[in-house]
């Protein structure tokens, strides 16, 4: 069993720290979002869930946006396309699946 304090681990703004990755299961990823900060528009190639661990952020998809504070969680089918917004400093857990998804390049960083 692995586990990790999401709370209290040291992770820096725009370094987001791979706590696990297992090539035909999944990644999960924190990641410490400062407040007015954005994950621009994007999409990936596996399913993404995105868990507001602490903070509050404006998730959106399509130019509409939903408000998410601690224990929210969201999720996006591959290839479809959102943003996260940081409205306070916020730390999301992000999991990808299966990993790597189709059309991923193994070596990518994220």
């Amino acid at each position: 069993m692995d586990t990790w304090d999401l709370t209290s681990l040291d992770v820096k703004p725009h370094f987001p720290a791979v706590l696990r990755s297992d090539d035909g299961a999944a990644r999960a990823i924190l990641i410490n979002l400062p407040a007015g900060e954005e994950l621009q528009e994007h999409q990936v190639h596996e399913h993404a869930w995105v868990h507001v661990h602490s903070g509050r952020a404006l998730i959106g998809q399509n130019g509409a946006s939903t408000e998410a504070g601690p224990g929210f969680l969201a999720h996006f089918d591959p290839h479809e396309r959102h943003d996260v917004r940081a409205v306070e400093d916020t730390r999301l857990l992000l999991v990808l699946a299966p990993w790597p998804g189709v059309g991923r390049d193994k070596d990518f960083d994220a």
